[in-house]
């Protein structure tokens, strides 16, 4: 789903005006699809998790689904192409990425299978917490920021300025070389630099890396949906009342 998350990405690097940040290749998550920001004509391109396929939404709402089972990357680039030619004449679309991916170079001849249906209902249900966890976080602490899935990381994640000394960013990764296992992160940022907690015996640090990366993370499988919503809320009072 990751690599399959990349022709989303690719068609918005095509498609949609650069942004410095890169959030013009940030997707978001509705109705157990991931979606592209809106093209400059209204579509959308999305992956849908339920029926393991690319989905081309026009303005208007009705869908062309593209099933991917079975389809190698050329196929996939040739529906995209074909595709956006019908709708966005003036710009051809273009996979071509500007980050590296943790998996084997995919090429024309690479295949999608769907495997395994139950371990894709799995991540729908992860995307789902997600998106339930960080919406009520950013609700109850009165915190603004949209909810989007970034292609690089494939992280569904959350940026919010708490006052103007802090940041806070707040999401549940996939599994990498901090956690071997999806996880719900929470970090501290000064302007462009992270915070580094300095505890004391009478402050809870459990959960709390500081070796590279800064911040307080927890494997999924520790949590259910409220204490994940606890951790969270654990992990932003701890960045409050220690950044004065």
């Amino acid at each position: 789903m990751h690599l399959a998350a990349q022709y989303l990405a690719t068609a918005a690097i095509s498609f949609i005006l650069k942004k410095n940040d890169d959030s013009h290749t940030n997707l978001g998550w509705r109705n157990h699809t991931l979606l592209t920001h809106p093209f400059p004509n209204g579509d959308a391109l999305g992956l849908n998790y339920e029926n393991f396929s690319l989905e081309w939404i026009t303005q208007n709402g009705n869908k062309e689904h593209f099933l991917l089972d079975g389809k190698t990357h050329q196929d996939i680039i040739s529906w995209i192409s074909k595709t956006s030619s019908v709708y966005i004449v003036e710009v051809p679309y273009n996979y071509n990425l500007h980050y590296d991916l943790p998996y084997e170079e995919i090429n024309t001849e690479t295949r999608f299978e769907l495997a395994n249906p139950e371990a894709l209902n799995a991540l729908i249900k992860q995307r789902d917490v997600a998106q339930r966890v960080i919406s009520q976080i950013l609700k109850s602490n009165a915190l603004h920021s949209s909810v989007r899935i970034w292609p690089h990381h494939f992280d569904t994640g959350a940026f919010t300025i708490v006052n103007d000394k802090l940041a806070i960013g707040i999401g549940l990764a996939i599994p990498d070389t901090l956690i071997d296992d999806f996880y719900f992160y929470i970090s501290g940022y000064n302007g462009h630099d992270a915070v580094a907690l300095d505890f004391n015996d009478n402050t809870p640090h459990e959960d709390y890396y500081s070796n590279g990366w800064k911040g307080f993370a927890k494997p999924l499988s520790e949590l259910n949906e409220e204490s994940a919503i606890a951790f969270c809320q654990m992990a932003i009072d701890t960045y409050i009342n220690s950044v004065k």
